[in-house]
């Protein structure tokens, strides 16, 4: 290990705090169950499954990621959280449509008894959703004391060691930066006077950071990506990350154009359209928060193929994105790329992508990585953005005078090279000279 870096044990009890107990949050509740009970396996999870390779290929020394650096453990992990609806986890599971009715009633035990509690909700910036298992206050900053209370009482009751933050709640309308985002006082103030520019989520960030719980937007919203929040995580000593967890169709995205760029194939346009029939479905069938993705999922082939730097391949080229609800489908998404490219001296391609996949089943293993290393970071002495953690969102949040990195082997690679740095063992750079001297 490092010698200026101490990384204190993962010791007693993490609670996992989950705004939002729809489709997402329930498939991870009920899966770490039934991964606990031995009846499933963690795929998708980099913390559970991934290796880490240390030193030279010829040493061969590939750990367990989970044995090589300090997470807390599966069994250690407490659930709650809050939602507009009083249905309790295998109800709230059964209504989600995504898990086997057999898996949850192999868990029913252990998920039926975790219930959420009243949310803040504001049917203004969610505008296809009403619930009436909502708290009730005067004012933002009200509510905001309300959640702080909710996080306290939960450490108290479970007697939890610490805690993580994951947003599993809805897409919220589009909403710009604002003056009242630029401070901690311009954003407190904001929330005492009702300020349209402060949105639930913006709400659930700051009494998390305010607690000191690490805080994860897994949703597009600008929610902990202002200013005001970002600094005020850094007072704190409180590691944030977002935003939008990278599932489904961004996903291929960021695995294929790196490719495109990589062999220096040039791109006419990329024309994508999704249908899903889960509640974020009909969310995201309102213009205003479609806008919000929208303007996640459209920013990341300008950032990988960087058009400024090779103008004859990419300079001009048509990105369409569209996100239709349809019920019959529920939670199983099916997302077509229909991807216009050319190649040597100009010849035209085609690349067709039909990725019929579970948008929910993709998204719980981000949420257990996300709640790992955010604790990893926090018992680490890291603050506010952690940008290692870009691997996990389809519009990452770095510093403001950088671009966001989304090519997704790079963000891996970036990952990888944190955790040897804060073990002290040497950074992989794949140079490999060494082997033919």
């Amino acid at each position: 290990m490092a010698d200026d870096i101490t990384i204190e044990k993962p010791t007693g009890k993490l609670g996992v705090l989950l705004p939002g107990l729809g489709a997402v949050a329930t498939t991870f509740i009920a899966g770490i169950a039934a991964i606990k009970k031995g009846i499933a396996l963690p795929i998708g999870s980099l913390t559970q499954l991934g290796t880490i390779r240390l030193g030279k290929r010829t040493e061969k020394r590939v750990p367990m990621i989970k044995d090589f650096i300090e997470l807390a453990d599966m069994n250690d992990l407490v659930f709650g959280g809050w939602d507009i609806f009083p249905d309790n986890i295998y109800e709230a599971g059964l209504n989600a449509g995504v898990l086997r009715r057999e898996l949850l009633d192999g868990v029913r035990d252990e998920i039926q008894e975790i219930h959420p509690w009243k949310a803040v909700f504001d049917q203004n910036y969610v505008k296809k959703l009403s619930g009436e298992h909502v708290k009730e206050a005067d004012t933002k900053y009200d509510y905001a004391q309300m959640l702080v209370e909710d996080i306290q009482q939960f450490r108290e009751s479970n007697r939890l060691d610490r805690m993580v933050t994951v947003w599993c709640a809805s897409t919220e309308i589009f909403i710009k930066p604002h003056p009242v985002h630029e401070t901690i006082e311009s954003f407190e103030k904001a929330m005492k006077e009702n300020h349209q520019a402060i949105a639930p989520s913006m709400i659930y960030a700051y009494a998390s950071i305010a607690s000191g719980v690490p805080f994860a937007n897994g949703a597009p919203n600008l929610t902990v990506d202002i200013p005001a929040l970002t600094e005020f995580a850094r007072q704190k000593d409180v590691p944030i990350a977002g935003k939008d967890f990278k599932t489904g169709q961004t996903l291929m995205k960021t695995i294929l154009a790196p490719g495109l760029k990589a062999r220096l194939l040039g791109l006419n346009g990329w024309f994508s359209t999704n249908i899903l029939g889960n509640r974020d479905g009909e969310v995201l069938d309102d213009p205003e928060s479609f806008k919000t993705k929208e303007e996640s999922k459209l920013s990341v082939l300008e950032y990988i193929l960087q058009p400024e730097l090779y103008p004859d391949l990419y300079s001009d080229f048509y990105h369409k994105v569209r996100i239709n609800f349809y019920p019959p489908r529920g939670d199983n998404k099916e997302g077509w790329d229909s991807i216009d490219i050319f190649g040597w001296l100009g010849y035209p391609m085609q690349i067709k992508i039909d990725f019929l996949c579970r948008d929910s089943i993709l998204a719980a293993p981000i949420v257990l990585d996300l709640v790992l290393f955010l604790d990893l970071a926090q018992r680490v002495g890291m603050n506010g953005i952690q940008e290692w953690l870009s691997f996990y969102f389809k519009s990452p949040m770095c510093a403001p005078e950088i671009y966001p990195e989304h090519d997704l082997f790079i963000q891996l690679m970036k990952l990888k090279n944190t955790l040897r740095h804060l073990k002290g063992k040497e950074l992989i750079t794949h140079l490999g000279l060494e082997y033919y001297d």
